[in-house]
């Protein structure tokens, strides 16, 4: 429920940069960096995209919503990008929830930086598997030909944090890879970023590409993924497709602990495990994995995602990918039983609509936290097949407003 939680006074660092100047000093040497009006640009050439969303409405297969809570400014951002990689099969849906005194920047960062890097890394992966099989090819030839080339087809354990399993496909492969290697760079760029201070500030992660049949899922944080399915009586089930990275989970504990971290619940919230500095009542973060937050980053706290696999079947019926706003309030199986119950237009206002009474009711002396949400449909296209974005959102009544797009 709650991410930050300081006990001492003051801030864990000073924030001295001025937001209006383009310069910084870095050992003595003045050093250009990018202004905010050019970072804003490239904003506006993104949202112009097509087939690149991120505010409230819907598709012909998924539907979207945000809504502010009432702890001040909405932290939390989301984006559905079809045809993603300019692959007419492959759809690309994140939410980010974030956190801290810049968290609603880092989240909006994340958001529209992370999927570029993401679409190139899978490119690069693609080109050079594309390489290496024409130099297999040529190399068989030269072997056919009385040439001495000794090939092998073992698949050993790469260095990226899991082990290729049997039944995977190369794309499948490429994209795990691809996803470990956007994650670290998005990271790397937030601790250099010249004006987003994300010293502790900084924002979960849950991703995932859909490119046909296949699933893979790329998660840091509490945001979690649910699929809606159907088991062997033919009921609508909910199955976890993610993990939240809560702190006391023993291996996220374990890291933390052997990094010096320190992991301990507030007395004020008993129920709630936060990371702490080792020798700092602060920030008392209550997640273990999370873009930003440098202040951590050397006591445990990761931004590597776990990177998971689903192949779609005729039984699946959608993924819920949401904020942590709307898991609190609301189980799995509730959350399904929504979904399945409403229009799929609205599903994902439905949802949020409904975490938010759930909020009211299950914690009254509690201010309702931010929420986002989308419901990427598997199987029939949307009830009223429109595939107008903007024109369908309002015409479900939904309204299309989101909380400046600036940095500032």
């Amino acid at each position: 429920m709650g991410s930050c939680l300081s006990v001492e006074g003051g801030n864990a660092k000073a924030d001295n940069n001025n937001s209006s100047s383009n310069s910084t000093v870095v050992d003595g040497n003045k050093k250009t960096v990018p202004r905010r009006s050019d970072s804003n640009k490239l904003e506006m050439r993104l949202h112009r995209i097509p087939g690149r969303f991120f505010l409230n409405g819907s598709t012909d297969f998924a539907s979207l919503f945000n809504k502010q809570g009432k702890k001040g400014i909405n932290q939390d951002a989301m984006i559905l990008w079809e045809n993603f990689g300019s692959k007419e099969d492959a759809t690309f849906c994140g939410v980010f929830d974030g956190h801290g005194p810049n968290g609603h920047m880092v989240a909006k960062k994340v958001r529209d930086s992370l999927p570029l890097k993401l679409r190139a890394q899978w490119e690069l992966n693609t080109s050079s598997k594309e390489l290496s099989d024409v130099n297999s090819s040529a190399g068989g030839s030269m072997n056919s030909a009385g040439t001495s080339v000794k090939q092998t087809h073992a698949e050993p354990k790469n260095n990226l944090g899991y082990e290729r399993k049997e039944n995977e496909n190369n794309s499948v492969s490429m994209l795990k890879e691809s996803f470990l290697k956007a994650f670290k760079v998005m990271d790397k760029e937030l601790e250099l970023h010249p004006y987003i201070d994300c010293f502790c500030s900084g924002t979960t992660a849950v991703t995932l590409i859909k490119m046909g049949q296949d699933l893979v899922i790329g998660n840091v944080g509490d945001s979690r993924a649910v699929l809606g399915t159907r088991d062997e009586d033919d009921s609508l089930i909910a199955v976890q497709l993610t993990e939240d990275h809560k702190p006391n989970l023993p291996k996220e504990a374990e890291r933390i602990r052997l990094c010096k971290g320190r992991v301990f619940a507030h007395p004020n919230e008993p129920e709630i495990a936060r990371v702490w500095l080792p020798n700092s009542n602060s920030p008392g973060l209550a997640m273990a994995r999370a873009f930003g937050d440098i202040c951590l980053k050397d006591f445990g706290l990761t931004s590597v995602p776990e990177v998971s696999y689903h192949h779609v079947t005729e039984k699946d019926e959608f993924v819920v990918l949401a904020t942590d706003g709307l898991w609190d309030a609301l189980s799995n199986e509730e959350v399904v039983g929504i979904v399945a119950s409403a229009s799929h237009s609205s599903a994902a206002r439905t949802l949020v609509d409904s975490a938010t009474r759930a909020w009211r009711i299950r914690f009254p002396t509690a201010k309702v936290d931010d929420c986002a949400a989308i419901c990427l449909f598997l199987g029939s296209r949307l009830d009223n097949c429109c595939t107008s974005y903007l024109t369908q959102a309002q015409g479900a009544g939904i309204e299309v407003t989101e909380t400046s797009e600036s940095y500032e």
